[in-house]
């Protein structure tokens, strides 16, 4: 109950929808947030692969807490980037859709040998999210993340936009990937947007 609370009160402008870091709106629950600097910290990557930019925020956010580890860059792709993005030497932005060929193969060499830790975030239709786990798990590191977010639009608990969105993609995705583990210790503060979304690379 708190956490349909919590996410339609956005549809007033309030909680999540009306968060930001550091001035630049940064649309993500913060308890989420909070893994995700604990997550940085243990696994001080190279690169964060961020798919759906939106305004910035969350790109901001993760060169932040990169700075205060004193490691790492972003590369964060949108398929049409906002005005006034927040410029950081951390950041790197891409524009275009996350699965197209020159983004893939922009990204790609430079992942190479890399501490890599990918976050999903960009159109949530189910074949979509599908697409982008089949290309993006190939980059991640063996004891990194893969995180697939808004795993709560169809009905866990929130009712979105589509039918099937990424908690459905992620779920077949890990009847047939068996280097990757759904990693529930990572909502360990119970209000999530990524429920099942914390996929851990084993082997």
């Amino acid at each position: 109950q708190f956490d349909r609370l919590f996410y339609y009160s956005s549809a007033f402008g309030g909680t999540w929808k009306n968060s930001y870091w550091l001035g630049v709106p940064i649309q993500k629950n913060p308890m989420d947030l909070m893994v995700y600097q604990e997550l940085i910290f243990i696994l001080k990557p190279d690169i964060i692969i961020e798919t759906g930019t939106n305004v910035g925020g969350s790109a901001l956010f993760f060169a932040t807490i990169l700075d205060a580890i004193d490691k790492g860059e972003i590369i964060t792709v949108d398929i049409d980037h906002a005005d006034n993005l927040p410029q950081h030497n951390r950041i790197t932005y891409l524009t275009g859709n996350s699965v197209d060929d020159n983004i893939i193969n922009f990204i790609s060499p430079r992942v190479k040998d890399k501490v890599v830790m990918v976050i999903l975030d960009s159109d949530h239709r189910k074949e979509h999210v599908l697409k982008e786990l089949e290309i993006y798990s190939e980059m991640v590191s063996i004891g990194s993340y893969l995180i697939v977010e808004d795993t709560n639009i169809t009905g866990f608990p929130v009712i979105g936009i589509f039918e099937d969105g990424p908690l459905e993609a992620v779920i077949e995705f890990i009847k047939e990937n068996k280097d990757f583990v759904i990693d529930r210790k990572c909502e360990l503060y119970y209000s999530t947007f990524n429920r099942c979304g914390f996929l851990f690379r084993k082997k």
